[in-house]
């Protein structure tokens, strides 16, 4: 006698499924809260950068100008774009 052959079903391959995501597992509600709270940071962040480099610039014309304050005259001439042969 011969055995007979068990079918056995193969499992149907499944569909490509998209993995769930954040945005698929909260609400639309949360989920435009959140996107507002990150627009609001990145604006914030942007100001912050932007005062800081004012801030830099202004802490550099400061030096500059307390170094030129502390220079004699001599220095200043030095440092003068001024060819002052051409004048004598």
């Amino acid at each position: 006698m011969k055995k007979k052959k068990q079918n056995r079903s193969r499992p149907e391959p499944r569909k490509e499924e998209k993995p769930l995501t954040l945005e698929d597992l909260v609400k639309e509600d949360i989920m435009a809260e959140l996107k507002e709270k990150q627009k609001q940071l990145r604006i914030e962040d942007e100001e912050r950068k932007k005062r800081e480099k004012e801030e830099e610039a202004a802490k550099k014309k400061e030096a500059q100008r307390q170094r030129e304050k502390n220079m004699s005259f001599e220095d200043l001439l030095q440092e003068s774009d001024m060819d002052w042969k051409k004048y004598k």
